[in-house]
């Protein structure tokens, strides 16, 4: 008997983003499971980020691609809030520039709004929130962080967005690398995105997929979960 194959659609256009996705799903042991993203469904129109938090904007990307192809979705919504900046880029982190998508951009004016905070105030966090949507009240959303602080200037050529900026707060004093000079592998075993990705299993379980993987970070509790839903009802 041939194995089943569920089909879940990543939301998201980004094939940095989506490889990295994959890699992490995969480091969780999730077999029976093809991955495929907007590119790969028939368009739809799909609604602006207008969120005030990363959960909503993750929750709204998860049921939009749920409604439009049938498949359970999983949407991302993530970003940097550095204190100095009382979280800010926060859910604006794509845009920060008035570019969409301008890496360079964005980091380079989060750099000069930050060329005199001294560096123990240039604490920072990569956050993201993580929505399956599997049907009309199947939804889970989880949230990951990642602790770090700003660097002085651009390391590294990997990653993408705030990466070459963000020193992770488990580097060691004499190393310093910035989350865009560390491995795949290191990466998505400390990342924000892992963390929020891991917490996932369990609802990922519940479709049917036989996954082996183990939890580590904070879900949201059942109240918040609900009030999301409550919100998407109205």
């Amino acid at each position: 008997m041939t194995a089943r194959t569920a089909r879940l659609l990543v939301a998201s256009r980004n094939p940095k983003k989506l490889a990295e996705l994959r890699r992490v799903l995969d480091g969780a042991g999730i077999s029976g499971l093809e991955l495929v993203s907007f590119d790969d469904v028939d368009p739809f129109d799909e609604a602006p980020e207008t969120g005030a938090t990363f959960e909503e904007n993750a929750l709204a990307k998860a049921r939009d691609g749920f409604a439009a192809t049938g498949l359970p979705t999983l949407a991302d919504d993530s970003g940097l809030e550095v204190a100095a900046l009382r979280g800010m880029p926060g859910v604006l982190s794509a845009r920060w520039s008035g570019r969409h998508g301008d890496d360079a951009a964005n980091y380079s004016l989060l750099l000069a709004q930050m060329y005199d905070v001294p560096d123990f105030r240039r604490g920072a966090a990569f956050v993201s929130a993580c929505a399956l949507v599997s049907g009309s009240a199947d939804i889970t959303v989880v949230r990951g962080s990642w602790q770090g602080v700003i660097a002085r200037e651009p390391l590294g050529q990997g990653g993408f967005g705030y990466d070459p900026v963000f020193i992770p707060e488990s580097e060691t004093p004499g190393l310093r690398r910035s989350a865009a000079q560390l491995s795949s592998a290191e990466k998505d075993a400390v990342s924000h995105r892992g963390r929020a990705l891991a917490l996932l299993v369990p609802a990922l379980r519940a479709l049917g997929l036989p996954i082996l993987g183990k939890v580590e970070g904070a879900a949201l509790s059942d109240d918040g979960i609900r009030r999301l839903r409550d919100d998407l009802q109205r």
